[in-house]
């Protein structure tokens, strides 16, 4: 007897089922999508961007909240009261240069909310600007509303702590988020917090300022590198950079070892992504669809290969402007009264004729746009000049707030990586030769031969990148560093907090600190060095520089207006 089983079709029948299908509609859409009269399920228009603001904005409050992190963690330790550079020495520095007084001259040299804050609690300050980013970033980043309000906060903020920062807030990036940040202001209304508010449209003027800033930034960083370095000229640049670059992962170690076709095709690859793409966003939505694609794909790459702070991530966030929602409109889910059936409603209603109506508001709005578009191509014309110049100026700023800025990155390639490593001894004699030196484990950068490279973009160890370049400067030159070096002679806690390892944890703090200057190269993969555990391997060079106690830098703190660190 047979078993039941599913039912067979006769062949006549299946071949008709066959002939059927290939006329038949597409899948259903959700209950409640719109349709055309031909029974499909309505699709975005091109040439909106109600979904390109909210990505743009999530995108960018991600950014902020991660540079708002950075900050809460490191700022007292780097310029706080008792920091390695505390910024109440270089506001009071700042203060004596324009007459000993808070004038207009000063805080255009140094714009930040801290000249109004009481500088006797500048730690407390510093949390407070820091938590407060944090905060509204987060509401951003979670809710994907934000008004002109909220977003000029997070502006103002970070630039507070960007003016202060010296040294330690030096870097490309933190013009790029300003730049970014001011843009992203006039993507919101002035008042209102929804997702998508029916009057006030995304401004073409704001994504298309979005468009001419990522333009710059590929472009600037294409050319600074044909006319800078040799080595980007005869194609053999990535042989070094990922053993050299600031603060390597474990992914460089391997790429490291590639065939030299490959590292061939890779500066090939970015000489096209830098500085022919770029112009594909003047040729038209779809070649702007597809400078936008490989443009986030290209920081993908580079997010994957290297520990380059949030700077990748953050160039992908003006990228997105090349996408309308049309493009974007997949990545959000449809069905009645989410945002992409919202989105469908107000498209029908303009094409009817029938949307918001236009009111002063919407005027003023205009007028607004129209002075910024104004703004950024003023404040272009130098840019402009500094991009055509063969003496290229990369990661300057023209102007105080930082509205417009010239980009650039990796225009020269280290051969060779060569790191400072700080040791303690407890020996009374630091030229003994039993004195046992022991060495101080950074949070990131290379130490230990044995630890691996540390994965953490996009979060940022400012004090690990500026150790990569003392390494090929000298202390003189990085005065920070012998401020370090007393801070550990102390124990001092809240320096150590910037480390992986105190040798000394537990103990007696060191008698003297030394730097010392080694170089260090991968291990090669499956070799001998790589069997016994080691990522690195090293060889030194000499000192950096001598043995230190702390009696001997008393005076040299005390000249710096630095506060003497007291053994703990």
């Amino acid at each position: 007897m047979r078993r039941a089983g599913p039912a067979m079709a006769a062949p006549g029948e299946s071949l008709r089922r066959r002939k059927a299908g290939a006329g038949d509609p597409e899948p259903e859409a959700p209950p409640g999508q719109e349709r055309d009269l031909k029974g499909r399920p309505v699709r975005l228009r091109a040439g909106t961007f109600w979904l390109t603001r909210i990505v743009l904005l999530r995108a960018l409050a991600f950014v902020y909240f991660v540079a708002f992190l950075v900050a809460f963690h490191q700022n007292k330790q780097l310029i706080g009261d008792r920091g390695l550079l505390p910024c109440r020495v270089y506001l009071q520095s700042v203060q004596r240069h324009f007459g000993g007084r808070v004038s207009w001259d000063a805080l255009s040299y140094a714009p930040t909310v801290l000249w109004l804050l009481d500088w006797s609690q500048m730690d407390a300050n510093l949390d407070a600007l820091a938590l407060l980013g944090l905060g509204i970033s987060s509401f951003i980043l979670v809710s994907g509303c934000a008004n002109m309000v909220l977003m000029a906060a997070l502006w103002v903020l970070y630039m507070s702590l960007v003016n202060v920062g010296q040294i330690w807030y030096s870097f490309g990036w933190e013009s790029q988020l300003l730049e970014t940040g001011f843009l992203g202001i006039f993507l919101c209304p002035l008042w209102t917090l929804s997702a998508l508010p029916r009057g006030t449209p995304t401004s073409r003027v704001v994504v298309w300022g979005f468009r001419w800033l990522i333009f710059r930034i590929m472009l600037g960083a294409g050319l600074i590198k044909i006319r800078g370095d040799r080595c980007w000229q005869d194609l053999t640049c990535m042989d070094f950079h990922y053993e050299t670059q600031p603060v390597p992962n474990p992914v460089a170690y391997f790429l490291h070892r590639s065939p030299w076709c490959f590292h061939r095709f890779e500066t090939l690859s970015n000489h096209f992504l830098e500085l022919l793409v770029p112009f594909f966003v003047f040729l038209g939505r779809r070649m702007c669809i597809v400078h936008g694609t490989l443009q986030v794909l290209f920081q993908v790459v580079l997010i994957i290969s290297g520990n380059l702070s949030f700077l990748n991530w953050l160039t992908i966030v003006p990228s997105l402007a090349c996408f309308d929602d049309a493009t974007l409109g997949g990545l959000f889910p449809s069905g009645p009264g989410r945002l992409k059936d919202q989105v469908l409603k107000i498209q029908k209603e303009e094409a009817q004729g029938a949307g918001a109506p236009r009111t002063r508001g919407c005027v003023a709005r205009g007028t607004v746009n129209l002075v910024l578009g104004v703004l950024v191509a003023w404040l272009s014309i130098p840019v402009v000049l500094n991009l055509l110049s063969p003496r290229q100026v990369m990661n300057s700023s023209f102007n105080p707030l930082r509205i417009v800025n010239t980009y650039g990155a990796f225009g020269s390639i280290t051969r060779e990586r060569t790191e400072v490593i700080l040791q303690g001894t407890a020996s009374a004699n630091a030229s003994a030769p039993d004195a046992a030196w022991e060495d101080y484990e950074f949070k990131c950068k290379p130490g230990d031969l044995r630890r691996r490279p540390c994965l953490i973009s996009p979060y940022h160890h400012r004090l690990d990148w500026l150790m990569w370049f003392a390494a090929f400067q000298t202390y003189e030159h990085n005065e920070w560093i012998i401020h370090l070096a007393g801070k550990l002679l102390a124990n001092d806690a809240q320096a150590l907090s910037l480390l992986a390892h105190n040798p000394f944890e537990g103990r007696a703090p060191p008698r003297w600190v030394r730097g010392e200057h080694y170089r260090y190269k991968f291990s090669r993969p499956g070799g001998r060095h790589a069997a016994e555990g080691k990522w690195w391997i090293r060889r030194r060079l000499g000192p950096y520089f001598p043995p230190l106690n702390l009696q001997d830098l008393r005076g040299y703190f005390t000249s710096r207006e630095w506060p003497y660190p007291e053994p703990e």
